[in-house]
């Protein structure tokens, strides 16, 4: 029987980062009386309002990164390395953004040495056997998290503009299983979050790879098949396959709980609008809440 239940779970950073960057190019920061920069905090509830309004949930879940090292720093020192600090007016905004949550009554899900990733895997896990689940999010990832009770939203330029992927017609697109995705990732490595995967080998050889042999198990009974230098480049870097991979899967039993009673979705509008207009957001009877 399906449940009408509908879990939208959010991931915070990419939402944040990405209403960021959207206004800072043009050194719009929305510099408040306070001499606080909110640009990021109030494209980050028009990017959430926006989403409610597409997908209609009856939950809703926002899950952070909680600090930059993770249990992936530890199998691998260079992991994310590659990112540097994040810009000085985005950084008083993290705590802001997790404040407004706590004024919608969302739940502010994250756990120390997990990415938001793992939350919302482990989540997802958990809601998807009696409800829909939807995870919002800019990161192509989460698509290893595909089920048929579990739908990624990818958000794309501009407001409400998103790549919504399901199981099913995620095979007919690429070719292969979202579980697969892992695989892909180990083998071609992710130049965003600084693992190299096996060097040489990118995203057109990995899938042909896998849509053949399945898996990287099965890539190395068969090794034997593969062309001399698909077989000398693997070899080369078994080991860094082999760690790839556990850098790619998304862990899904991080230790976050939220039962879907605390992720009801109900907005108490006078501690809303207390916490809009304390934060000084314009006209946001208008822009944000009455679209």
């Amino acid at each position: 029987m399906m449940t009408t239940n509908r879990v939208l779970l959010v991931d915070g950073m990419a939402l944040l980062f990405r209403a960021f960057y959207a206004t800072a190019m043009s050194n719009y920061f929305m510099i408040n009386s306070k001499g606080m920069p909110t640009n990021a905090v109030y494209g980050m509830v028009k990017h959430l309002f926006t989403a409610i309004d597409t997908y209609q949930p009856t939950h809703v879940v926002c899950c952070w990164d909680m600090g930059s090292k993770t249990f992936r720093n530890e199998l691998f020192s260079e992991y994310k390395a590659n990112r540097g600090e994040a810009p000085e007016e985005l950084i008083p905004q993290f705590e802001l953004a997790k404040e407004v949550m706590e004024s919608l009554d969302i739940p502010n899900i994250g756990k120390a040495g997990f990415e938001a990733d793992d939350c919302m895997g482990t989540l997802s896990d958990g809601y998807c056997k009696d409800s829909q689940v939807f995870i919002l999010t800019g990161d192509q990832d989460m698509l290893q998290l595909l089920k048929p009770n579990v739908s990624v939203v990818l958000l794309k330029k501009g407001y409400g503009n998103y790549a919504e992927y399901r199981e099913d017609s995620f095979f007919e697109e690429k070719g292969i299983t979202p579980a697969q995705m892992v695989d892909l990732k180990a083998l071609m490595g992710d130049s965003s979050d600084n693992y190299p995967g096996v060097r040489g080998i990118g995203e057109k050889t990995a899938l042909k790879l896998l849509i053949q042999h399945k898996t990287i198990e099965g890539i190395l009974e068969n090794i034997e098949q593969l062309t001399k230098a698909q077989r000398a480049k693997i070899e080369q870097d078994l080991e860094m396959l082999h760690l790839s991979r556990k850098l790619a899967q998304i862990h899904c039993e991080a230790d976050v709980n939220c039962s879907l009673e605390e992720a009801l979705f109900f907005i108490n509008d006078e501690k809303m609008g207390q916490k809009f207009d304390e934060l000084e957001f314009r006209n946001w009877q208008k822009n944000l809440v009455g679209m």
